[in-house]
């Protein structure tokens, strides 16, 4: 009895693989906002309402491409710092950084998809969360390390008190234990590395900057010694 079930779900998730495989290719030809089951569904060879059985709307079927997207990027940085020295926390910073931007080099459909401009109609599930988060939790993991070894430089500066509340809604969602100017420098970081790579993607820098690889270490390096990281 258990042989013809792990045979029907092996078949499922094959074909789960391969109307994702499609979403995505359809993705970079028309974007998400003209992301369509029905296109899918005959790219397969599928009727409409077969697909239907797998991802019951479009909505549905983003939500996948996204959390695919977020995952993907979170299993680069994650495996970059991995790979890092672990008592290196500038090398552990600009690994994950060069992490996203080389990810995103590479995948920029999906890129735009979870960074770019929101999909209209479309309003991410909070099912999507725990993947989303894994890129900045392992920048932020570094700074608390960092902070723990005594080797992240603070400030004096004074939080704002607007921000008190939002300083401590991102500490108790993060779990980490870092002063509150610190934590505000890494939100800053953390925005600027996306605004960098996102600039970079969409074709801002186009003749006007060239040495890119160059341009982008060297920020990165910056927004590190920002955060307070020190060799």
């Amino acid at each position: 009895m258990n042989a013809p079930r792990t045979a029907r779900a092996r078949a499922r998730a094959e074909l789960t693989r391969e109307i994702v495989d499609a979403a995505r290719r359809q993705l970079a030809e028309v974007g998400a906002a003209g992301l369509s089951l029905r296109a899918v569904s005959r790219e397969l060879g599928m009727v409409s309402s077969a697909l239907h059985r797998y991802f019951p709307t479009r909505d549905d079927l983003l939500t996948a491409l996204i959390t695919e997207g977020y995952d993907a990027l979170g299993d680069a940085v994650q495996a970059a710092d991995a790979a890092a020295p672990s008592d290196d926390f500038p090398a552990r910073w600009l690994a994950v950084a060069t992490a996203i931007r080389t990810w995103a080099l590479a995948h920029p459909h999906e890129y735009a998809l979870i960074y770019g401009s929101p999909v209209p109609g479309y309003s991410a599930p909070q099912d999507t969360v725990p993947s989303a988060e894994r890129t900045v939790t392992t920048l932020v993991s570094i700074l608390a390390a960092a902070h723990a070894a005594g080797r992240l430089e603070s400030t004096t500066d004074p939080v704002p008190a607007p921000l008190d509340a939002d300083v401590t809604r991102a500490r108790d969602a993060l779990g980490v234990d870092l002063p509150d100017d610190a934590l505000l420098r890494g939100v800053t970081a953390w925005t600027a590395l996306f605004g960098h790579v996102t600039f970079e993607l969409f074709g801002q820098f186009e003749n006007v900057l060239y040495e890119r690889d160059a341009l982008f270490a060297r920020a990165a390096a910056e927004l590190g010694r920002y955060v307070g990281l020190r060799s």
